[in-house]
């Protein structure tokens, strides 16, 4: 069974840097995908980055593309977002989640989920 645990969350001023840690255990490659959601207060959850399990595509939403990256250690069954430029409107509690639909960052799609690290960026 899929277990996704996620780290690195915290508050930072506007313009600052997070790294974002998603350890893995159990997955394999029945998995199509792997990413980055985010859900601010009152609104629901989005895709922010995913990584193709298989050939290593990425996808980035709009708002953070040439911001965040997406990165991944296998050996270390880690999956990391770097986040820089950091602005408000990215606070929210950042998810890692995986799917075995092919189906890059659409929420709906992914069925196994970690518990979450809150990210507080002020001006």
């Amino acid at each position: 069974q899929l277990q996704l645990v996620e780290s690195g969350g915290g508050t930072v001023q506007s313009g600052g840097s997070l790294r974002l840690s998603c350890t893995t255990s159990g997955f394999t490659s029945d998995y199509f995908a792997i990413g980055w959601f985010r859900q601010a207060p009152g609104k629901e959850r989005v895709g922010v980055s995913c990584l193709n399990n298989n050939d290593g595509t990425t996808w980035y939403s709009t708002y953070v593309k040439g911001r965040f990256t997406i990165s991944r250690d296998n050996a270390q069954n880690t999956l990391y977002l770097q986040m820089n430029g950091l602005e408000p409107d990215d606070t929210g509690v950042y998810y890692c989640a995986a799917s075995t639909a092919r189906a890059m960052c659409v929420t709906r799609y992914y069925d196994s989920w970690g518990q979450g690290t809150q990210v507080t960026v002020f001006s």
